[in-house]
């Protein structure tokens, strides 16, 4: 016959309780974390279009052609600008939701240990 040691038991069953609010807590944080993104990926989307519509507006009124190719570049430009903010934004919102999913397990861990 299986004894089980009664500490043994509820240390386990303590730890498993821990480790599904803790779960809960970090699939919170992934959740948060991928609003976040999305909500941030559509605005740039927006300002993106925005920006595209305007340049184009102002390349179809342009008198001269190194005035186009002055749009086109300041467009380029900013353009190139955006992406490289918006990675960078993209890429802290990822590093702060993975802090914040792993959290509630570092606690956890040393408990386990």
């Amino acid at each position: 016959m299986i004894s089980f040691d009664s500490f043994k038991l509820d240390t386990f069953t303590k730890l498993s309780r821990e480790g599904g609010e803790a779960a809960l807590k970090s699939f919170g944080a992934v959740s948060s974390g991928a609003q976040a993104v999305a909500t941030e990926s559509v605005d740039f989307v927006k300002r993106s279009v925005e920006q595209g519509q305007k340049a184009t507006e102002q390349l179809l009124g342009a008198k001269t052609f190194e005035a186009a190719l002055q749009i086109q570049g300041d467009y380029v430009r900013s353009s190139y600008e955006g992406l490289v903010a918006q990675t960078s934004k993209i890429s802290q919102l990822a590093v702060n939701t993975a802090k914040e999913a792993a959290a509630p397990f570092e606690g956890l861990m040393k408990k386990a240990a």
